[in-house]
């Protein structure tokens, strides 16, 4: 692909100067600047999996840079009747939008309908393969608390082999120079060449962040674990675990609360979910700009 990336499929899509220019945007627009410089476009959101952060996300990032947001409701679209996805695609694209941004429960969809389009594509995440603007959050969130990342160390924690944003995070905060150990069960770990560890206590105190990510049990063929209680007494975030360590907690959410995060951690300052949230909006804001207006 030349120049810039007129879709944005995975974090690959971005070179190292335009991630920063979209992290120096996010920060503008975290200052209230930017105005409406999108006005007069159009951006279509289409999700054939559930989404509460993500698609409110984008639609509220869309209408703060002046964009006209219409979604598609897929429960009454018409690839209930049939349609295909090429020709849903086609008919959308004949709408004129500036951006189409999909979530799909089959990874590489995006990246097939970005071939039957003349705008944009924006992946709000496919399958278990990428989730591109949350790692992009994730790492304006992690260089706000920690500055320079190179050298720093984070610890996914959680069903990783299933999780695109995983993925995500791991092609990306490397790139930045940051350390990634993966945690978890065996049966949750990819076969990558990283660091591994099967106990959380045995890590968290060579770390500077924990990520923790939900257990997708519906990516699950079979049950992998006795249940979510027993997974939680490994892996669980707890303020027993962490004590008084500088260092800050992540997770894209949905949290299972008392599972993936404890309650007490949870209303730790030390936890950036909810930063992660705001976060979110500033950088689609800046991603919707970067592919649409350059």
């Amino acid at each position: 692909m030349q120049g810039r990336s007129r879709h944005l499929i995975t974090t690959h899509d971005l070179t190292l100067e335009e991630v920063e220019q979209i992290c120096a945007m996010a920060q503008r627009f975290s200052q209230g600047e930017g105005g409406k410089p999108l006005q007069d476009c159009l951006i279509i959101t289409i999700f054939f999996e559930n989404s509460t952060r993500t698609r409110s996300s984008f639609e509220v990032a869309a209408k703060r840079l002046g964009a006209d947001v219409v979604h598609l409701d897929v429960s009454r679209s018409s690839t209930k009747k049939g349609e295909t996805l090429y020709d849903t695609a086609a008919n959308l694209d004949a709408m004129g939008p500036n951006a189409i941004v999909v979530r799909h429960q089959s990874s590489g969809v995006p990246q097939l309908l970005a071939r039957h389009v003349h705008c944009s594509i924006i992946n709000g995440g496919d399958g278990f393969h990428a989730h591109p603007t949350q790692a992009l959050l994730d790492l304006y969130t992690l260089r706000h608390h920690l500055g320079d990342l190179k050298g720093r160390r984070i610890a996914i924690v959680g069903d990783i082999k299933n999780s695109r944003v995983a993925n995500s995070n791991i092609e990306l905060l490397r790139r930045f120079g940051m350390e990634v150990i993966l945690v978890g069960p065996p049966h949750f770990l990819p076969s990558i060449d990283l660091p591994k560890s099967y106990r959380l206590d045995q890590v968290v105190g060579e770390v500077d962040a924990i990520m923790s990510l939900r257990t997708q049990t519906e990516r699950h063929q079979e049950p992998l674990y006795g249940s979510l209680q027993d997974y939680a007494r490994d892996f669980c975030i707890t303020k027993e675990l962490i004590g008084d360590r500088d260092l800050i907690i992540l997770h894209p959410g949905p949290v299972h609360r008392n599972i993936d995060i404890s309650d007490e951690v949870l209303a730790d300052p030390r936890c950036k979910v909810l930063e992660q949230v705001r976060n979110g909006v500033f950088v689609r804001m800046a991603v919707l700009l970067h592919l649409i207006d350059g």
